[in-house]
């Protein structure tokens, strides 16, 4: 059996095929908060939108679903994963059987482990047929406060080490492509720092002991980080994993690189290496860019037994200890977690008496939960995001996983510091490399550093202004379906965004009772003529994977011809030439027929 065949069948046993918290993260208890009030299912074509009034004090509802308004209700599983709930309503459900009654109820969660009353049931039921449309108002003049980009703060990567390597996968460079790969996110994107696993590993050489005497080595640490920095980056240190010669059960590892996730055998000799590692980034980067601009990240998921195999109460000690060593250099520097799966542990973390300066968790499948009642003032870093925790996935490569992360994003604008999404490059290896172009990597870009749907979702909400604009949205799957995101820029420019999606994956291949037709009308416009550019993401406009199938491909990698071709068509399409619009006072009006999934982006510049 091959390293990479051993990986997968230990993350099989531990994680299930469809990447399911482990640990178990303790019985549901009462919540001290009220149910919710105002309870609506308002039905639509293919799905029901349910409203309701949000409850101070939550992060966030699991929506219920029963065929009886007796019951029994469960939570509504939207094939996303991990946390079966949402930040806000509107929710639209997709899930249900055209035309057949069912009952709802919303509870709120004061943690994940925490839940309130039910509220009082409902009835809805999705059409399956009728009008779909659904008219979207922007107010050009108007100011509805500053546009937030929080994708800008953060990525995730495949562990750095991986930027020096010399090999090749599917012919192609894995260290010149992922360097190649950050720095197209930092440039196209804007993202400013990247997170990876394991400085800490063997591969980079940074402890080892000789005749039990320990030895620290930071030439690997400097030569990746160097590499970071002269990307355009900044790295947030992850403090993982667990050296082999430290390691207490040097057996106990994880990913195709076995990477240690035991605790250490001298806490006292943990604690050592964090403190020189500390002060040695300090001293090599500079006191005040280290401690005004890094983040010292506590390991990654130890709620999950396949990222630690020590106990809760023994990863709190690792917590405590780490701390401490960070804070010996400079008590500035800031240091936090739990980087856990799921939304896991944050009581927990919040309640240490060592310093938490920000609370760093991860989900998958739903928008992140808003947190902001349990952190108080303390930044917000989720770490890792995305629209599933499923290596191998093809919902990964869709336009279905493009529109997840408008919503996510739209959703915690303001609210976070950071949203990761895991991650930038398929130059990934955790188990094992990539067998084929399109094989469901986590990555933003493809081996070759195509773009996916999901980077030119970014990549159109980069192009907003930095004054958002009010608007309304109304019609059948407002919100729920249909969400705008309208922006000015300082010459008067108006960009709006504008997507269709659910968050039901089986509806990721589209479903055309969800299909809608949208009217955007712009008011307020100042200027006598705009140049109007138009650009789309969906099932044929933007999207390497049908690109890649019309080339028939029946093989797992291009020839040198498909790659030229891919890469001459690495572009975000517009399905219309630009042209010159007049507003009729002030008023622009534009009509998109808007498949689900997909989306637009509007941008009239003043001539």
């Amino acid at each position: 059996m091959t390293v990479e065949e051993r990986a997968r069948e230990r993350w099989a046993q531990l994680m299930g095929t469809g990447g399911a918290q482990d640990r178990e993260p303790g019985a549901i208890v009462p919540a001290d908060l009220p149910a919710p009030t105002g309870l609506v299912a308002t039905p639509g074509r293919g799905h029901a939108t349910l409203t309701w009034a949000p409850v101070p004090g939550a992060i966030g509802y699991a929506v219920h679903r029963a065929d009886a308004p007796s019951g029994p209700f469960e939570p509504l599983d939207h094939g996303g994963g991990d946390v079966l709930a949402v930040p806000r309503p509107p929710y639209a459900d997709t899930t249900g059987e055209p035309d057949r009654e069912y009952w709802y109820a919303v509870a709120p969660l004061a943690t994940v482990t925490s839940m309130g009353p039910l509220s009082s049931p409902v009835p809805g039921a999705s059409r399956s047929g009728g009008p779909a449309a659904v008219r979207i108002d922007v107010a050009a003049d108007g100011d509805a406060g500053p546009v937030y980009r929080p994708w800008r703060a953060m990525v995730g990567s495949e562990h750095l080490s991986h930027l020096l390597c010399t090999d090749e996968t599917g012919g192609r460079p894995i260290g010149a492509e992922l360097r190649e790969a950050l720095r197209r996110v930092h440039d196209e994107l804007g993202v400013e720092q990247v997170r990876a696993h394991a400085i800490l590993c063997d591969d980079l050489g940074v402890y080892r002991e000789v005749d039990g005497r320990p030895r620290l080595d930071f030439d690997g640490v400097d030569r990746v980080y160097d590499t970071v920095l002269e990307l355009g980056l900044r790295p947030v240190v992850e403090l993982s994993f667990m050296p082999r010669d430290l390691a207490r059960d040097p057996g106990h590892t994880v990913f195709a690189y076995e990477a240690g996730i035991s605790p250490p055998r001298d806490w006292d000799r943990w604690a050592w290496l964090v403190r020189e590692l500390t002060a040695h980034l300090v001293e090599r980067y500079g006191r005040a860019e280290v401690r005004d601009h890094w983040w010292f990240e506590v390991w990654n998921e130890a709620n999950l037994s396949v990222f630690w195999s020590g106990t809760p109460a023994e990863y709190w000690r690792l917590y405590d200890v780490t701390v401490r060593a960070v804070k010996d250099v400079d008590p500035g520097l800031r240091v936090g977690g739990p980087a856990s799966a799921a939304v896991g542990w944050i009581d927990d973390q919040l309640a240490r008496e060592s310093a938490v300066d920000f609370v760093s968790t991860h989900t998958y499948g739903s928008p992140p939960l808003d947190l902001r009642p349990l952190a108080g003032d303390r930044p917000l870093l989720w770490t890792e995001w995305g629209v599933t925790a499923t290596h191998g996935s093809g919902i990964n490569d869709t336009v279905f996983a493009a529109t997840f992360l408008l919503r996510g994003m739209r959703s915690v604008a303001g609210r976070v510091e950071a949203l990761a999404p895991w991650v930038a490059s398929d130059h990934f290896e955790e188990l094992g490399r990539p067998p084929r172009l399109l094989h469901g990597g986590f990555g933003l870009l493809t081996v070759g550093n195509l773009a996916k749907p999901k980077f030119w979702a970014l990549s159109l909400a980069q192009r907003l202004g930095d004054t958002e604009l009010p608007a309304t949205v109304d019609g059948d799957g407002a919100g729920g379906l249909v969400e705008a995101w309208p922006a000015r820029s300082p010459d008067g420019t108006v960009t709006v965004l504008v997507w269709n999606g659910t968050l039901d994956h089986t509806k990721a291949a589209g479903d055309e009772r969800l299909d809608r037709r949208v009217t955007v009308r712009i008011a307020g416009l100042a200027a006598p003529a705009y140049r109007m550019r138009h650009w789309r993401v969906d099932a044929a406009y933007s999207n390497v994977a049908a690109r890649w199938r019309a080339m028939g491909a029946g093989r797992d990698w291009p020839d040198d011809r498909q790659w030229a071709a891919l890469r001459g068509a690495d572009r975000i399409d517009e399905p219309e030439q630009p042209r010159d619009v007049a507003p009729a006072g002030g008023l622009v009006q534009v009509d998109l027929d808007l498949l689900m999934p997909a989306i637009s982006c509007l941008e009239l510049t003043p001539l």
